[in-house]
């Protein structure tokens, strides 16, 4: 017994020896929090979008906070990134209490709402990573978080496709070029309720002074027959592009281009296509400039209620130090009336202004 004991005891100590001996570790911490005041000037909420579905109300957008973690000089990583507020329940819609009514449909793990990102990496090489855990989407221009957008306010494209994954991926670098694979639970589902997998991809690459980058991006699944997954649907395949050009110093453009082809296991197939563009100024250091212009178009009305809608946003960049405040005017106009003005009817057209404030430390 004592022989065992200490064995035990020896096995304790190198280990422990060698972990304190791993100079490399590192630990860095970071979060953000913003808020909002929005008001659609036909007196209803108008909104279509994620995260700003409220009308005259200043509301709490998120509390953000995220941990990073590496040893072994990069080789070995972990992200816990926590999120508070509508804007975190709602990116996971999917989790939180399986109650009678409006949670009857969730997962019924409502610690899982908060987990906005959560995964571990390996890198056996500088060319090759792998993570398994939860991750935001490689699809779209736009990001959960608030401060790393432009426009408080979300685009179609990004409230229509996917949040976030739930698996395994591989990024793959090969000089100039870089390459993602992988496999995760069906599309925002932390965890699974149906055996069909989702595959992920994404190409990428930059010209040699950076001022150019592309990414093609992939996700989908297909062969799905009824009662294996909950949208009732056959195949979902997306595929995205996005491109980010810097012209000079204060003037770059971005473009988000997306194609999203659904075949129900009954009924009509279809696909609808978005397309954005960001023209982004910076006069100085303190101000900018973004204006969105997203054009929807669903000739079949396959996801959306009108075959198409025409979406510009301005928004305006403050900066004092750390904290950011975003005057946003946006207007929509659509081929069928899905707005309602302030008498009850429907219209085709909406306006709507945003005031924000964001603190990233």
């Amino acid at each position: 017994m004592l022989r065992k004991l200490s064995l035990a005891g020896i096995a304790a100590i190198c280990f422990f020896s060698a972990t304190a001996q791993d100079s490399t570790k590192s630990l860095s911490f970071s979060g953000s929090v913003d808020a909002y005041y929005h008001y659609n000037f036909a007196g209803k909420s108008n909104n279509f979008t994620s995260f700003t579905n409220s009308q005259s109300s200043f509301e709490l957008g998120m509390a953000s906070l995220r941990a990073d973690a590496t040893a072994m000089s990069g080789k070995i990583g972990a992200t816990v990134d926590l999120g508070f507020g509508r804007r975190a329940e709602e990116f996971s819609y999917n989790d939180g209490n399986d109650n009678v009514g409006a949670g009857a449909d969730k997962n019924g793990f409502l610690s899982l709402t908060a987990i906005k990102q959560a995964f571990v990496t390996y890198a056996p090489s500088s060319k090759i990573k792998f993570t398994l855990g939860k991750f935001s989407t490689h699809v779209g221009y736009e990001l959960l978080d608030a401060p790393l957008n432009r426009n408080y306010s979300m685009s179609y494209m990004f409230t229509n496709g996917p949040f976030f994954h739930q698996g395994l991926k591989a990024d793959i670098t090969a000089g100039p070029i870089a390459f993602m694979l992988g496999v995760t639970n069906f599309t925002d589902q932390s965890t699974s309720t149906t055996s069909v997998k989702n595959l992920i991809a994404q190409v990428s690459g930059a010209t040699k002074n950076g001022k150019l980058k592309a990414y093609l991006n992939y996700s989908g699944f297909g062969g799905s027959d009824e009662g294996q997954n909950p949208s009732g649907l056959k195949s979902l395949n997306q595929f995205d592009l996005v491109v980010i050009g810097t012209l000079t110093s204060k003037f770059n453009i971005g473009y988000n281009g997306t194609i999203q082809s659904r075949k129900p296991v009954t009924g009509t197939s279809g696909s609808w296509v978005g397309n954005a563009l960001y023209l982004n100024y910076d006069p100085s250091a303190s101000i900018g400039l973004t204006l969105r212009s997203e054009y929807i178009s669903d000739n079949k009305t396959v996801y959306y209620s009108t075959k198409n809608i025409f979406a510009n946003t301005l928004s305006l960049n403050a900066k004092i130090g750390p904290l950011t405040i975003v005057p946003e005017l946006r207007f929509e106009s659509a081929q069928s009336e899905i707005f309602v003005k302030n008498n009850g009817a429907g219209s085709k057209y909406t306006a709507s202004g945003i005031l924000a404030v964001m603190y990233k430390f």
